[in-house]
């Protein structure tokens, strides 16, 4: 019997699969990519038309380890990954690494798809096998270079020309645009005030409807045209005068047709809005529900594969649907003709067919013993929509009636609407909910007849106001990405995950809020690289993408086009001052950063000084607003402030709110929100009392017995059994700690500070005792992970600071951005971290302890060298240092004022 090995991604696939296989077939597990690009410089190389280094993790190179070793005593090889193009790739890894270690020989080798894990699925698959897809492949490669290279080009701009931002990518820049652009929206809205005028109206037969003012004297009235208090009341005492007749009646028949079967981008929005689930729980419970659940005492997928912009069944299962509903519905519920439905979107290709049951008459009450919660909801939403999307349509009858309204010489006008429900169709399963739209009312008008004199029971002038667009929902950005073309339903989920792992927006009240970091981020993006955070360019780069996987063009020659004028545009803005791009910030920001006060003042002059111009700042601890006076004027505020509210210079606060009174002291608490975070504040005066807002607890939710306990502290937990100090525990601006003399230990919570006991503090400051006495010293408590020895002598190693992860060496402490892993570092990234530091102090370092010292040019030009004559992770070659004067002490970089330093720092 031939032996043949099967290779899919995940091993609860392989588990099922191999059951259905049987005897013969060996089915062993990928877990997902076995390679990467590495996460440094150079892997991917536009001087060498574009070659990518690929490389296996741990995990990966022993897994790779374990396919070896089964294809090696295999007859044959066949790879089954998904049926999307990140499955293809995958398959594709798998036969360039098997190759590599010449373990196929001339075994032949074949790929098969399958769109559900079912036994009659996999079977067909196995029927029918093919070669790898090499136009979807290189559109994988052109997408992986495409954000590699924007990534590691970009990123680094950033974080030497942003400190704090943390990175930038292709579509993840722009879908940030998204939201920073509705906010900018939100801030510019103008609201205004407007009336409706309703009368409540009865026919002779008594039966009451409402009519809405629509026109007065031949002119017609739309929504916003009435708008002061004053006018409404002239109309409404012109109508409490008025005869009413009926002028004309229309009925339209009316079609609602049921909506298409699932794609990925619209199971996310509806999951959202129906399930309440974000997009990745959507992603992370379909795979479970694709993988499938033991029935029976076999494991069967319930759903088809759910990457997919395709909206068609396939035949077979169209018919199966339409068997249920004959079945199940009355025979009017059943269309003549099946549906066929096909997306709008360019190119869908991801797996052509929609997302449905792998079995309609899987009814999911059958299923709610073998499914968690989530599954179980998840399940019927996709079981509900497929089998509506081939019922017949819900037939309406929609109803106008015109209403006179004659009062003396005035001839107004009203209009009353109705609509009722002939016949549900698939409306008797399945109706779907809109962020946008309200539900049509499901009402019908009374009978009346054409100059039929009308009743007046009241009449209601209501004030509104105009509001400004609603903030993008997760459900709702998915559906504007997709309408603009920016990305691929397969990404989504990814990308909004990113955007708030960077702390680039929050979510409040199911909505995204942009933080004032990536604010300033889209800004810094629009006004340096504008093109390449247009959503034109970027649909129209998706389309090139596409192109691609169909063999259309070549995808090298996409990747020439796009780094030719992007490698141009990361030249320039490296060349930029710092002063310009503040300059830049404050353009694009102005109506954010400096709002109007409303008194005809310059919004930009400083509130303290009268005399000096705010401006946007760069500090350690990331952006903020200070007067250009400084040092003179020392006046600060966040970025964030509320309408007309300056804040304070040396709180930094903007527009305290009262909580209310301390009842031991009598004194006002006040939250605040300062440049260092909120706060809350007991009294007034030169010196009050203070406490940071813990992290995790904001504004909104912190109340006067919350503030009064942060204020509270510190705590005295006890005295020290053997020193008969006492031990506090409080908040400090790195979190919660308890406190021994100088010795300070973190606590896990929030919690713990007003639980903690002495007995469990007394460890906590033994334990950090023993590793060294101070958190930060240059002692054994923090001497890092050593990685090797610098060039010019001396170790190089990554610790653990206040402000986050960084690289040492001797006195140069250089910070790992946070979008990297600081136990990933290499050897390469560290010197160029570290040339770039030196570089940007002027070019001063000190060697370690114990070493002769050496040159600080030395040390610049050493890291290159030593990197393989290749770029520093910033990004930038390092520029010659300076060697520090006779007798002078070497400084670290200051940000006074300008706040130019590029990044936090340990000393």
């Amino acid at each position: 019997m031939e032996n043949r090995v099967v290779i899919v991604e995940s091993p609860s696939k392989a588990k099922t699969i191999n059951k259905y296989l049987g005897r013969g077939y060996e089915v062993i597990a990928s877990y997902g990519h076995v390679r990467d690009l590495p996460s440094k410089d150079g892997s991917v190389d536009p001087d060498n038309d574009f070659a990518m280094i690929w490389e296996a993790d741990g995990r990966g190179a022993k897994q790779i380890a374990a396919i070896a070793s089964a294809v090696k005593d295999a007859d044959r090889v066949i790879l089954a990954t998904d049926p999307d193009r990140e499955g293809e790739a995958i398959s594709w890894h798998l036969l360039e690494t098997l190759r590599a270690r010449r373990v196929l020989k001339d075994k032949p080798v074949e790929r098969v798809t399958f769109n559900a894990i079912t036994k009659d699925a996999v079977a067909a698959a196995m029927a029918n096998p093919r070669q790898i897809d090499q136009a979807l492949v290189d559109a994988y490669l052109a997408r992986r270079a495409l954000d590699y290279l924007v990534g590691f080009q970009l990123s680094p701009v950033l974080w030497r020309k942003l400190p704090g931002a943390r990175s930038a990518g292709r579509v993840q820049s722009v879908a940030l645009r998204l939201v920073c652009d509705r906010e900018a929206e939100i801030e510019r809205f103008v609201t205004r005030e407007y009336w409706s005028l309703v009368a409540r109206l009865a026919t002779p037969r008594g039966e009451e409807f409402e009519a809405r003012l629509v026109g007065a004297d031949g002119k017609k009235i739309n929504r916003l045209d009435i708008g002061s208090g004053a006018e409404a009341e002239a109309f409404k005492a012109a109508l409490a005068e008025a005869r009413f007749t009926v002028a004309a009646l229309e009925a339209k028949p009316a079609k609602r047709h049921p909506f298409p079967p699932f794609t990925t981008s619209t199971l996310q929005q509806e999951a959202s809005r129906k399930l309440g689930f974000a997009p990745a729980t959507t992603m992370r419970v379909a795979q479970k529900l694709y993988e499938g659940a033991d029935i029976g005492g076999e494991t069967t997928g319930l759903i088809t594969y759910m990457r997919t912009d395709g909206v068609d069944i396939a035949p077979e299962a169209r018919a199966q649907v339409r068997a249920f509903i004959g079945k199940a519905f009355d025979k009017d519920y059943l269309p003549e003709a099946p549906r066929a439905y096909s997306t709008k979107a360019k190119n869908a290709q991801e797996a052509h067919e929609c997302i449905r049951p792998t079995d309609a008459f899987r009814v999911p009450k059958s299923v709610r013993p073998y499914l968690s919660d989530d599954e179980f909801r998840l399940y019927e939403l996709i079981w509900k929509r497929t089998i509506a999307s081939q019922m017949e349509s819900a037939r309406l009858e929609r109803t106008t009636a015109d209403i006179l309204a004659e009062a003396g010489p005035r001839r107004l006008e009203l209009r009353a609407t109705g609509q009722v429900v002939l016949f549900d169709g698939f409306l008797a399963l399945y109706t779907e909910t809109s962020d946008d739209e309200e539900d049509e009312e499901n009402r019908r008008l009374p009978a009346m007849s054409r100059g039929e004199a009308l009743a007046r029971k009241a009449l209601n002038a209501t004030q509104h106001f105009t509001e400004p667009p609603p903030r993008y929902s997760e459900a709702s950005l998915i559906k504007r990405m997709e309408e603009l073309g920016i990305g691929r339903p397969s990404t989504y989920a990814a990308t909004l995950a990113v955007l708030r792992d960077r702390e680039y927006v929050k979510i409040e009240k199911k909505r995204l809020v942009p933080e004032d970091k990536g604010r300033i981020v889209t800004a810094f993006l629009e006004s340096f690289f504008a093109k390449y955070v247009e959503y034109d360019f970027t649909a129209d780069l998706e389309n090139d993408l596409d192109r691609i996987s169909n063999a259309e063009v070549d995808w090298r020659s996409v990747l020439r086009d796009f780094w030719r004028d992007f490698k141009a545009a990361i030249e320039s803005a490296k060349e930029q001052r710092t002063a310009t791009v503040l300059d830049g910030l404050n353009e694009h920001l102005g109506p954010m950063l400096f709002r109007d006060r409303g008194d005809g003042t310059d919004p930009r002059i400083c509130p303290k000084c009268s005399s000096g111009q705010l401006s946007l700042k760069l500090g350690k601890l990331g952006p903020f607003i200070g007067c250009s006076n400084y040092p003179e004027c020392r006046f600060t505020r966040p970025l964030s402030v509320p309408n007309g509210e300056d804040g304070e210079a040396e709180a930094g606060a903007s527009g305290p709110q009262v909580l209310g009174t301390d009842p031991a002291s009598g004194l006002e608490v006040t939250i605040r929100d300062g440049r260092f975070g909120p706060y809350v504040q007991l009294g007034e005066g030169e010196k009050p009392k203070r406490a940071s807002l813990a992290k995790g607890m904001t504004i909104k939710d912190t109340d006067l017995e919350k503030a009064l306990s942060l204020l509270s502290l510190p705590r005295e937990v006890g005295r020290h059994p053997e020193s008969g100090e006492v031990i506090l525990a409080g908040i400090g601006r790195y979190g919660p700690y308890v406190q021994h003399g100088k010795t300070y230990a973190n606590l896990e919570g929030l919690d713990d500070v007003f639980t903690v006991g002495i007995n469990r503090a007394v460890d906590l400051i033994a334990t950090k005792e023993a590793g060294g006495a101070r958190r930060f010293g240059r002692n054994a408590a923090n001497a890092g992970r050593i990685i090797g020895q610098h060039p010019d002598g001396g170790d190089i190693s990554v610790r653990d600071g206040r402000y986050g992860a960084y690289v040492n060496w001797g006195s140069v402490n250089a910070t790992i951005p946070k979008s990297a892993n600081k136990d990933e570092i290499t050897m390469e990234a560290a010197l160029g971290l570290i040339a770039a530091r030196i570089e940007a102090t002027g070019g001063v370092a000190k060697p370690a302890r114990g070493k002769a010292r050496a040159a600080p040019k030395a040390a610049a030009k050493s890291a290159p060298k030593a990197a393989g004559e290749k770029k520093a992770a910033t990004g930038k070659t390092p520029a010659k240092g300076k060697t520090p004067a006779k007798g002078k002490t070497p400084t670290k970089a200051s940000a006074k004022g300008k706040g130019t330093g590029s990044g936090n720092t340990e000393t």
